[in-house]
């Protein structure tokens, strides 16, 4: 027997995913009602449709600037939408808003880990094996892996926990953001700027 549906659901659930209110419905539907089943739903049908619109242009955007309190750190960041109709909306402002505060506290070098240089890669790798000496050679790849998914959770924006919420990476909080507003969206680049740096 399946579980009533209420508006009331429907409209909570839509507060924390930020997904549409059709989604929401059909997501509590298959759920039988279930709120925490519902929202795993969502989640793979974010994941989902954030990888069908992968290769969709990004020509239009924003840029947002960010400077914190005192002036010592500053952020500009570049984030492309397909649309210039999604660029102006709120959420997409809210979206680099949340950004450009994340980089600003979290001080990340790159966007994703295509951007590091091949060298700092086999630095890493290099200190990790040794860290691992003595150990058996699956062993020994296993913690180089461990290390290498661990640095780069530290320098790539994308893999950071987000700040504002721990349980997602800044990835996540941009692959619900292309769900809920239906566009790929890229962070193009970024510059952090910090007084005596």
């Amino acid at each position: 027997m399946s579980n009533v549906i209420t508006a009331k659901m429907v409209g909570e659930l839509r507060a924390k995913t930020g997904a549409g209110l059709m989604d929401c419905k059909k997501a509590l539907t298959e759920a039988n009602g279930d709120d925490a089943q519902a929202e795993t739903i969502l989640r793979k049908k974010g994941i989902s449709q954030a990888a069908k619109k992968a290769g969709r242009a990004t020509s239009e955007g924003l840029i947002e600037s960010y400077i914190h309190l005192g002036g010592k750190v500053g952020v500009l960041l570049e984030l492309n939408c397909e649309t210039d109709f999604v660029a102006k909306t709120d959420d997409f402002k809210n979206l680099c808003r949340d950004v450009c505060l994340h980089i600003a506290a979290a001080s990340p070098s790159y966007v994703s880990r295509d951007e590091v240089p091949a060298e700092d890669i086999k630095k890493e790798q290099d200190i990790a094996t040794a860290q691992a000496e003595g150990k058996p050679p699956p062993a020994v790849q296993k913690i180089v892996e461990g290390k290498l998914n661990k640095y780069y959770s530290t320098i790539c924006l994308l893999e950071q926990p987000f700040v504002k919420n721990a349980d997602q990476t800044i990835q996540d909080l941009l692959t619900s953001k292309i769900s809920a507003l239906g566009e790929n969206l890229v962070i193009q680049r970024f510059v952090r700027y910090q007084i005596g740096e």
